[in-house]
């Protein structure tokens, strides 16, 4: 039997660091996912992307000023997990606004992804027999990522301004060309320690607090 095990060789930490130009919407394809169209936009899967207000058609409040992660990529089209089957929505002169990224340089490992738990929510009452439970909203933890530490490395300064103002921001954690590839999410930097040793590299270790959902494309 082939192992299912793949290597984390080429795995890379990535942090919002700004925005790129609006990219102009030029069709809409109603269902769930959304199918947009805009030609040449430059997306990736797992981008954080803003909608503006221009949307049009009855139903276009369901598009318009909405925020998400794009997934299923092609050169001229995206996809969003907005539900509009059964609207009309028309393209407008809507545009798209994805976030662009860093990647964080020196990352030897990450641990612990996706490690929270949901909680148990206690429903019993005088006719249960025994307890009886409902699951919470789904917790998606901390994690931590080592790494060599570099000062002059872009990615790893935006790890430290957010560390910093305590701004959440969008993050993805993109593995290896594979099945389900990219892990989107906004999340908080809670620590960023430095080690320093006789005869040794400086090293480094980021605390990081998911908020929200994580989304895989």
């Amino acid at each position: 039997m082939t192992s299912p095990a793949k290597t984390s060789q080429g795995i890379l930490f990535k942090i919002a660091t700004g925005s790129g130009s609006p990219k102009t919407i030029t069709a809409v394809a109603v269902g769930y996912p959304t199918i947009l169209t805009s030609a040449a936009h430059g997306f990736a899967n797992g981008d954080a992307f803003t909608f503006d207000s221009n949307f049009a058609g009855a139903n276009a409040s369901a598009l318009n000023g909405q925020t998400g992660t794009i997934r299923n990529v092609t050169t001229n089209t995206f996809a969003v997990d907005i539900n509009t089957i059964g609207l009309t929505i028309t393209a407008g002169t809507a545009t798209a606004t994805c976030a662009t990224y860093t990647n964080v340089g020196g990352i030897t490992g990450i641990s612990d992804f996706e490690s929270g738990e949901t909680p148990e929510i206690d429903v019993s009452d005088f006719d249960s027999v025994a307890k009886e439970y409902i699951l919470g909203l789904p917790d998606n933890g901390s994690f931590t990522a080592a790494l060599w530490f570099a000062k002059a490395n872009t990615g790893q300064a935006a790890v430290q301004a957010r560390r910093d103002d305590g701004v959440a921001v969008a993050m993805k954690v993109v593995l290896p060309s594979g099945t389900t590839p990219t892990a989107s999410f906004t999340g908080f930097i809670k620590k960023f320690s430095k080690s320093m040793a006789v005869d040794a590299a400086q090293t480094g270790s980021v605390s990081v607090r998911v908020t929200g959902a994580v989304a895989w494309a």
